[in-house]
C-alpha cells in the first residue's frame, strides 16, 4: 500500500490581512446559491492569530498538525488533532486559534445561512476592528481565481 503525505506547497496560499502573527488561506469553492464557502487555513505553529468571533456555522477538518483554540486570556481551550472533524455553531465567544508544534492546516466549511456576517475581528481589548462577510469571501475567491493560471 502506498502512503501519501499532504503537500501544502500544492496550494495557492494568500496571507490574510496585515495581522501578526500572519496566517494564510486558500478558498477552494464558493457556492453562492447554498451560501457555503470551503477554504483551507494555515495557522502558524506555536502562535495565536487575531482575536475573533464566529457568527456562522463552521464545519472543520484538521488536515495537518494540531488546531488549537485559546480563550481571550490566553488559556488553551481545546486541541483538535489531525483527522478530527468538528461542527461548531455560531457563538458570541471570542477566541484565538493557532497551530501546535507545527503549523496547522484546517479545512473550514463555512455556512452562514441567510446571515451576512461570518467573522468579527477584535483587538486585544475585545473591541471590533473589522468584519468578514459572505460577500467578502465571494470577492476574495473571485480575486484568487483571477490570479490563478488557467
Amino acid at each position: 500500500m502506498t502512503i501519501y503525505q499532504f503537500d501544502p506547497s500544492a496550494i495557492q496560499w494568500t496571507r490574510f490581512g496585515e495581522f501578526e502573527p500572519a496566517f494564510h488561506y486558500s478558498i477552494l469553492h464558493v457556492d453562492e446559491k447554498s451560501r457555503i464557502v470551503d477554504a483551507v487555513f494555515k495557522l502558524p505553529a506555536n502562535q495565536r492569530i487575531v482575536l475573533h468571533v464566529h457568527h456562522a456555522l463552521n464545519h472543520t477538518f484538521v488536515i495537518q498538525g494540531e488546531h488549537r483554540l485559546y480563550e481571550t486570556d490566553g488559556a488553551l481551550r481545546e486541541i483538535r488533532r489531525a483527522g478530527r472533524y468538528t461542527v461548531s455553531p455560531a457563538s458570541e465567544r471570542p477566541h484565538r486559534e493557532g497551530g501546535g508544534e507545527q503549523e496547522a492546516i484546517v479545512l473550514f466549511s463555512i455556512r452562514p445561512g441567510t446571515d451576512e456576517l461570518i467573522y468579527e475581528l477584535l483587538d486585544d481589548a475585545g473591541d471590533p476592528v473589522g468584519t468578514i462577510t459572505f460577500q467578502t469571501l465571494v470577492e476574495l475567491y473571485q480575486a484568487q481565481l483571477a490570479g490563478r493560471p488557467e
